[in-house]
């Protein structure tokens, strides 16, 4: 059977992902699974997140099955107590002889951007300084969706491989993001580094159905698709509009330009289950209520339509008989496949080095 599609195997850890948005975790037990490691995740008295492995070392309960006490976790078993750096600090069963083995992960926490990441590999390499910087956050001239959060039962590298791909929504989001011009003009691919970008202008054609309302110039326009990927799984997906002449690779941004950038955090559950989190952020009409609900619920619809083939296509190629290809429009997603099997294969090395 021929190979499966470079990247797949395994996860990139020394990097953070979005464990999910901040309001999701309270004072109370939630467990999850990430990069197939079982985490349960809660915050102290001091509202700091904590996450640990979700097994306590004795018989392995989840520690997802016990209590909360203050900033500490009671296994529900025999009352092994961890706090927030995943030491036993009481054994009620043997007050005096706490096991000194009895341990369970830590794992670095931040809170930003209105999302929890968290850190997957060795601890004392996690950087809060690593997560990803978003321009214009906290700009009141700029306009910010809700955050939306979904579940998708496909590996996180066919989710790149779409946020890699401007082309396919000539069919699959006929209604929303699709356009004249999105079928068939040539793409452009930069190499960041750590991630990749596919990009086109497409010139003096009709805005598609999403963006239609949202531009206060009117016929045709000059539009730009930015798709753009960095490891270990972010996706960066920039829309340029501006009045038809305006835009262009060789002209500066137009003061009349509309930009709307979807920033979309992909993260593992395992090899075959993602977690996919975004928000969209636009440079203006900050306070209009009524468009960001409008944004949100067509992106919603469109990453719904995007679900419903990326999970087929999760099927199709886990049962596949006969050879699957490559296109043109693939150079992107390959491409940031290699960079995700480098940093794997890279991680994998120091840990040989230093076993």
């Amino acid at each position: 059977m021929q190979d499966d599609l470079i990247g797949s195997d395994g996860f990139i850890h020394d990097c953070w992902y979005v464990a999910g948005r901040s309001e999701d975790f309270g004072q109370s037990l939630t467990a999850t699974r990430l990069l197939d490691q079982q985490i349960v995740i809660f915050r102290g008295e001091s509202g700091d997140p904590i996450a640990l492995e979700d097994a306590c070392p004795h018989r392995k309960l989840p520690l997802s099955c016990g209590t909360i006490r203050g900033s500490t976790v009671v296994c529900g078993y025999h009352g092994l107590t961890f706090d927030g750096s995943g030491t036993c600090v009481a054994a009620p069963t043997q007050p005096d002889a706490v096991p000194r083995r009895a341990a369970v992960r830590s794992y670095p926490v931040r809170d930003r951007w209105g999302f929890l990441w968290i850190w997957m590999g060795a601890a004392d390499r996690a950087d809060p300084d690593a997560i990803i910087d978003i321009p214009n956050f906290d700009d009141p001239s700029w306009g910010r969706t809700e955050r939306g959060a979904l579940a998708m039962d496909c590996n996180y590298l066919y989710i790149t491989d779409n946020l890699l791909d401007p082309s396919h929504v000539a069919w699959v989001h006929l209604t929303s993001f699709a356009g004249a011009g999105t079928d068939s003009r040539p793409l452009a691919m930069d190499d960041t580094g750590d991630g990749v970008v596919i990009w086109r202008w497409i010139a003096s054609e009709p805005a598609p159905p999403y963006y239609a309302d949202m531009l206060e110039f009117s016929d045709n326009c000059d539009r730009k698709q930015h798709y753009e990927c960095r490891l270990p799984a972010t996706a960066i997906n920039m829309s340029v509009y501006a009045p038809a002449g305006e835009g262009g690779p060789d002209k500066p941004l137009s003061p009349n330009a509309f930009v709307n950038i979807s920033y979309n955090f992909i993260t593992p559950v395992d090899d075959r289950h993602s977690l996919y989190f975004w928000f969209q952020h636009r440079n203006g009409h900050a306070g209009d209520a009524a468009m960001s609900k409008r944004m949100f619920d067509g992106a919603v619809m469109a990453f719904h339509e995007d679900k419903a083939i990326l999970e087929q296509v999760q099927t199709g190629m886990d049962n596949r008989t006969t050879p699957y290809l490559n296109l043109g429009l693939d150079m992107g997603a390959m491409r940031f496949r290699k960079k995700v099997q480098n940093a794997i294969d890279a991680e994998r090395a120091s840990a040989r080095e230093t076993a």
